[in-house]
C-alpha cells in the first residue's frame, strides 16, 4: 500500500509539473512572458496568458484590431503584443501592469484627439483598468494609426 501512494504523488507531481512548464511564465504586475514571435498565435498565447479581467480586454483590443485593420500584422515583442501594417511599420502594442493595460500608439502624437498618456516625442497611450474599455474612441484610433507611417524600430522612423 505504502508502494501505490508513493507512486501515486510522484504520478500527481510528474503531471503537475508538466502543467507548469506549459503555462508561460508571468512577470512583474502579471505582464505574460512569452517568446519573441511573428503572427497570429504567439499574440494569441499571450492573451490567454493575461491574468483575470485583463484576458478579457485583450481579447476585446485583438478583435477590435483585427475587424478594422484588413491584414494586420502581429507579433510579441519584449513580452508585448505588436501590431502593424506590412511596410508601414508597427501602429500599436499593448502590456499588462498590475492594475491596467497599457495601449501604446507609436504615432499618437499624429492622432485625434491625442491619446492622454505620455510626453515624448512621438508615442502616446492610455491605461485600461477594468470595464473601461471605451471601444468606440479605440476603434477611431486604431483606424487612425494603421493609416500613417508607423514605427519600425530603427531610430528614424
Amino acid at each position: 500500500m505504502r508502494t501505490t501512494k508513493s507512486k501515486s504523488v510522484n504520478a500527481s507531481k510528474s503531471k503537475s509539473s508538466r502543467t507548469n512548464a506549459r503555462k508561460p511564465a508571468v512577470l512583474a504586475g502579471g505582464n505574460p512572458r512569452i517568446a519573441k514571435a511573428e503572427g497570429d498565435a504567439p499574440v494569441r498565447a499571450y492573451i490567454a496568458a493575461m491574468p483575470g479581467w485583463k484576458r478579457d480586454v485583450g481579447r476585446r483590443l485583438d478583435a477590435l484590431i483585427a475587424r478594422n485593420v484588413p491584414k494586420v500584422r502581429k507579433a510579441v515583442k519584449w513580452n508585448s503584443p505588436f501590431y502593424g501594417v506590412e511596410g508601414q511599420g508597427w501602429f500599436l502594442a499593448f502590456h499588462v501592469f498590475t492594475r491596467y493595460v497599457k495601449v501604446t500608439f507609436f504615432r499618437g502624437t499624429s492622432l485625434r484627439p491625442i491619446p492622454p498618456g505620455g510626453t515624448g516625442k512621438d508615442a502616446r497611450w492610455i491605461d485600461v483598468h477594468e470595464n473601461d474599455l471605451d471601444e468606440a474612441r479605440m476603434k477611431m484610433w486604431v483606424h487612425q494609426a494603421a493609416a500613417i507611417p508607423g514605427w519600425d524600430g530603427s531610430s528614424g522612423r
